[in-house]
């Protein structure tokens, strides 16, 4: 009786513990295949989302600045017109990189840098007025000056649409001066440079030589924490080390974050602000005209991030789409539903906003902005507790 009762047991002890292991084997695998998975959704974000958007900015802006250093030698109507295109088709690339404003954007203060508004004009005018400055600033090195010396407030996007563009559409070049051609040379050049540091930054040596080149000399940072990793290797190699995001997941949550953060300041600040009377002078684009076009492209860069790349890259099998998909796919299509309300409530705006801020329609674009931002919140804490 003992033996065969000995022999039960052993054989329910061994059962429980060939189970137990396969349990733990097939737990092991899935978290495997899980973080397999994520690290390929983050190359496809960073090879076709980052790289595709942060290029062609980088070479937009390169473009704008040879362009309007031709025109501060020769001014012509022409001239300002093809420089305005080149202006818009950056600035088109800048707002649909909105969504992964994490990185080297928060991290070497670029948003701020190149896209605060609204332009001092106070400030502007001083600096008009200024021989030393403008001097400084008609230097080779004028790039150099402007990035150092002046304000976030005169420079950047905002800084050149003031002098291009008047009530929508491109200035006359008779109402150009000769120092603002200096001044919005230097900080197309400055603008340049940190376009160059964003996609050099997220790119590492897969970005162009001479862009590369220009920042060492510039002596301008590009990498993570001053270490050897581009902010596209830290991104793919989350949860290994040296990388910042402390897993795989974290990685999912940062794009998503992203998003939700663009969706709320879109609503919140860029369209409120004005709309609901707190400050009617805080609007994007106003000189162009084209404020309600960047709200739409805000709101693209959600679409591209989300769904796996820009229009021509895009793959939804290795996207945060298929991952939120996966783990609830409730959530999955609050998301996309939002993002879609989102646009076509942008695209019906009154325009320009310049022009109608306050009127009722834009409060239907706010509301959308703030359900789009807390369906990604919901993904955000699915994944979380994951």
């Amino acid at each position: 009786m003992k033996s065969n009762l000995f022999k039960c047991c052993l054989m329910a002890v061994s059962f429980i513990t060939a189970s137990a292991l396969v349990g733990c084997n097939k737990n092991e695998n899935q978290s495997t295949n899980d973080d397999t998975q994520i690290a390929n959704i983050s190359a496809q974000f960073v090879d076709h989302t980052v790289a595709p958007t942060y290029s062609a900015l980088a070479s937009l802006t390169e473009q704008l600045t040879n362009q309007l250093t031709a025109l501060k030698a020769n001014p012509t109507n022409n001239g300002i017109q093809d420089a305005c295109i080149t202006f818009l088709a950056a600035r088109q690339e800048w707002e649909r990189s909105e969504a992964f404003l994490f990185g080297a954007a928060g991290d070497f203060g670029i948003d701020p840098h190149i896209d605060s508004w609204p332009l001092d004009e106070d400030a502007f005018n001083t600096l008009m007025g200024s021989p030393a400055m403008i001097a400084a600033l008609d230097n080779e090195d004028g790039d150099v000056v402007a990035g150092e010396r002046l304000g976030n407030a005169l420079l950047g996007f905002h800084g050149i649409e003031y002098i291009l563009f008047e009530d929508g559409h491109a200035k006359d070049v008779s109402k150009i001066t000769p120092n603002e051609w200096i001044y919005i040379t230097a900080v197309a050049g400055d603008l340049r440079n940190r376009c160059y540091q964003l996609e050099v930054g997220w790119l590492g040596d897969k970005a162009p030589k001479s862009h590369i080149d220009k920042l060492d000399d510039l002596e301008m940072p590009y990498t993570v924490a001053g270490g050897n990793l581009s902010y596209g290797e830290n991104l793919r190699n989350a949860g290994r080390a040296g990388s910042t995001y402390s897993s795989p997941k974290a990685a999912i949550m940062a794009i998503l974050q992203g998003c939700s953060d663009i969706a709320d300041e879109v609503g919140s600040s860029k369209i409120y602000a004005a709309w609901h009377g707190e400050d009617i002078t805080y609007i994007e684009s106003p000189y162009s005209h084209m404020s309600i076009t960047d709200f739409h492209n805000n709101i693209i860069s959600i679409r591209n991030a989300y769904m796996g790349g820009v229009e021509g890259q895009r793959d939804e099998s290795l996207s945060v789409h298929n991952y939120v998909n996966k783990g609830n796919p409730m959530i999955d299509a609050k998301i996309i539903q939002a993002i879609e309300e989102a646009i076509s409530k942008i695209d019906v705006m009154p325009a320009p906003f310049v022009e109608h801020y306050s009127d009722a329609a834009n409060g239907a674009v706010v509301k959308a902005c703030a359900e789009l931002s807390d369906a990604i919140g919901e993904a955000i804490d699915m994944i979380r507790n994951l």
